[in-house]
């Protein structure tokens, strides 16, 4: 699959799991419903989908089913990021090998490298491929921030890094990137809450938690902001921002999962250790609000 100029809404994915196994069957259900409800691609295997606690082999074998049941329909965009560089080089081959459209690669988390070492990081996976590479920038997961500067430099070095998933909160950021980079870079939300802000400061789309649970209104929302519709995209935004919101009220994708079960999409709210499933009280909090939405 051609993979140009990234926009539009993409679903970082969930990874079902049921007593401590892969749950692919349901996770290639998923799929199929992501792409029905119009989402322009698909995020497996990143934060979302618990790549922390996932084996190599799951790892390559969620991307593989993601693939598989995504069947060429929308992009598949790959979590092969590691703080180890030889790891995410290795994965990124692995994946690529697996049939993936593109790759996620998060900023090397712990070891907070310099800029330098992210460029020359980012480089060595940039060298053995030539499919689209999507930065991402997190800063509050990883300690650090892939700087605008590094960004303009890796895609003059290597043009096959095409996009950023930016995910720092800050709109001067992506008015930065924006302005160094030019229209041609992909700069995408890493929040759903801030999606319209970004897109109206330059971003063209978001890797959204919410669209698991509402890949529809995701869409739409996305859409009608690309097409500068800014009074109905923000319509979408207020019915939804509590829900942006208290996606996170635990650690992602604890809120998600349980939510997911809740509304019929999932067997099971199961993640692994170091997470935990929801406390009762944020249980009640989600119910009520998914309640008040009309999800249940």
């Amino acid at each position: 699959m051609n993979v140009s100029n990234l926009e539009g809404a993409y679903t970082a994915l969930v990874t079902p799991m049921l007593n401590a196994s892969l749950q692919l069957d349901e996770l290639a259900e998923r799929v199929d419903g992501q792409v029905k409800a119009g989402i322009a691609g698909l995020a497996p295997a990143g934060t979302t989908g618990e790549s922390p606690t996932l084996t190599h082999a799951e790892h390559l074998e969620v991307i593989r089913c993601v693939v598989q049941a995504a069947a060429g329909r929308v992009p598949v965009l790959a979590g092969t990021g590691s703080n180890s560089t030889a790891e995410a080089v290795s994965l990124t081959k692995a994946a690529d090998d697996a049939g993936a459209d593109a790759f996620l690669i998060v900023a090397p988390y712990y070891n907070k490298p310099s800029q330098d070492g992210l460029f020359n990081h980012f480089g060595a996976i940039a060298e053995i491929t030539e499919k689209p590479i999507v930065l991402y920038s997190i800063p509050g997961r990883c300690g650090i921030e892939i700087e605008t500067d590094t960004v303009a430099r890796l895609h003059e070095a290597y043009p096959q890094i095409q996009a950023i998933k930016e995910a720092g909160g800050s709109c001067d950021k992506v008015s930065e990137l924006r302005r160094q980079l030019g229209s041609d870079f992909s700069i995408l939300s890493g929040d759903d809450g801030l999606t319209l802000p970004f897109i109206s400061c330059g971003a063209k789309g978001v890797i959204s938690v919410a669209s698991n649970l509402i890949p529809e209104k995701i869409v739409q929302m996305t859409a009608l902001a690309n097409d500068n519709d800014f009074q109905a995209a923000g319509a979408v935004h207020h019915a939804y921002h509590t829900l942006f919101r208290d996606l996170f009220v635990e650690p992602n994708p604890v809120p998600a999962k349980y939510l997911l079960k809740r509304m019929g999409l999932l067997q099971s709210d199961e993640v692994r250790l170091p997470l935990s499933r929801l406390s009762t009280e944020n249980q009640n909090l989600l119910d009520q609000l998914a309640t008040e939405l009309g999800l249940l």
